[in-house]
């Protein structure tokens, strides 16, 4: 704050011609803020825990509050199964093809309007458990990826019906190569990821189709709510979610959750509101000092919108100070429905990222990510954030219904996107696991689109994933 205030009154007191390099370096640094930003789709955008708090729309300076571990509604024990090592398990099958040139990540798909909310809750409530577990026996085992090419139908049926499957103690999936035989025997077409573009996750086989979850030592200690991996724009129709190597000291439990589940849970007066007014999200921030001149801020506003959003393959909206703080600028998605349809079975699920991104849950459970990329959930009709009382009832709902999972080397959860959220605990150490993603085959294959990759080597991207690297481990939201 010092800082902003000294360069504010040098900036006032310097004379028109002289001002010129001062709000070019402006410019310039609002490009480099952003691009360091970490948008919506991601668990690991997390939102920062400040000295300062605020209402809605007045800037309020209190005591922040405390944080707490969230909770879950079942913890599976651990198993302590043996994997493999680093060289070994990130070995690929170079006798494959390539699939650097993957399918785009498809459209989403919605389908929320005139949801009768009670008939919706009533509904959700009839549905089986979420994940369904198949558990290796030795004679799968055996089979390795035959096991899966015999039980394909079988296995995508129970995705569709619980909306994720735990695949779990299978020798197969503990390195790259087994884990690519599992997904190609049963079907799914690898595709990027909803927010490929910003660079922000990076492959930990590129010609695998296969991403790194969020391992980063600087990230340990953020939890990642649940969210769908989706934007309003893209969502992938499917995940597998492995794990190479499991948190060393400890934590590092893969969070899932039924949206139908929570849906049913909700109360249905919050359920309806929010239904009704809708939600949007903001997925960064940049703070610039409140005292400029109008002119200066629109300029940045402009520059920020027109040569540095498009990179998020995103609809957003730059705004000012939609969560009352003076100065800050906003990317902020558009309005969506909470509730949707899922685009198989027709059921309406919750289907949004609020547990993650509500700024009032993330100031109350550990956070590890700088306050440039604060994230903050808003009602649509008014742009207000959404109350303490609501924040409490969504993280009430859907931490009653989170799966903890004990993930171990070999473990893989298949999630369908429309129906189960995910997250990540806490954890300590090192920890490896991966993702790949996956778009619409069979009978939705039309869903797809046209859109394939065009294989580049973005040098950009690399440089803006690369950022949270250099990040210290351990990293905590107050620092700077």
């Amino acid at each position: 704050q010092e800082e902003q205030t000294l360069h504010t009154s040098t900036l006032s007191k310097t004379k028109p011609n002289q001002a010129k390099p001062s709000i070019m370096k402006l410019y310039t640094a609002a490009t480099a803020l952003l691009l360091t930003t970490t948008p919506t789709t991601y668990g690991f955008t997390a939102s920062a825990a400040l000295t300062t708090r605020h209402s809605s729309r007045l800037h309020v300076a209190t005591a922040p509050p405390e944080r707490t571990a969230p909770d879950a509604g079942y913890y599976p024990d651990w198993e302590d199964r043996p994997g493999l090592e680093p060289e070994e398990f990130i070995r690929s099958d170079e006798s494959k093809p390539d699939l650097a040139g993957m399918w785009e990540c498809p459209l989403t798909k919605w389908d929320s309007e005139g949801i009768d909310v009670v008939a919706a809750q009533r509904e959700a409530r009839k549905m089986p458990k979420c994940p369904a577990e198949i558990r290796a026996t030795d004679a799968m085992n055996a089979k390795g990826a035959q096991y899966f090419v015999e039980n394909k139908d079988k296995v995508r049926a129970q995705l569709l019906k619980h909306g994720s499957v735990w695949l779990r103690g299978f020798d197969l999936m503990k390195g790259v190569a087994g884990f690519r035989e599992m997904h190609e025997a049963l079907g799914l077409d690898p595709c990027l990821d909803p927010l490929h573009s910003s660079g922000l996750r990076k492959f930990a086989s590129e010609r695998d189709a296969l991403y790194e979850e969020v391992n980063k030592p600087s990230l340990r200690g953020h939890y990642i709510g649940l969210h769908c991996e989706s934007t309003a724009k893209r969502t992938a129709a499917y995940a597998a979610f492995v794990c190479f190597q499991k948190a060393t000291e400890g934590g590092g439990r893969f969070l899932v959750a039924d949206g139908a589940a929570i849906l049913g849970e909700l109360d249905t007066e919050l359920l309806k509101k929010l239904y009704e007014r809708q939600i949007r999200i903001s997925v960064s921030n940049l703070d610039i000092p409140p005292t400029l001149p109008s002119f200066v801020k629109e300029g940045v506003k402009g520059l920020v919108d027109a040569a540095v959003a498009p990179k998020f393959d995103m609809d957003l909206e730059m705004i000012y100070e939609s969560d009352g703080k003076p100065g800050r600028l906003q990317a902020v998605e558009c309005a969506e429905s909470p509730i949707n349809r899922h685009p198989v079975t027709g059921l309406p699920v919750w289907f949004n990222n609020a547990h993650n991104h509500a700024r009032k849950l993330r100031d109350r459970r550990p956070c590890g990510v700088p306050e440039v990329g604060m994230t903050e959930v808003f009602y649509a009709d008014n742009m207000e954030p959404l109350t303490l009382e609501d924040c409490q009832e969504i993280k009430r709902a859907s931490e009653k219904h989170i799966t903890a999972l004990s993930m171990e080397p070999g473990d893989v959860l298949l999630v369908d996107n429309y129906r189960a959220l995910h997250g990540r605990d806490v954890f300590q150490g090192d920890r490896f696991h991966a993702v790949s993603w996956f778009t619409w085959d069979g009978d939705q294959i039309e869903w797809r689109g046209d859109e394939k990759r065009i294989v580049e080597k973005n040098g950009l991207n690399k440089a803006i994933n690369s950022m949270m690297d250099w990040l210290p481990k351990d990293f905590e939201s107050n620092q700077s």
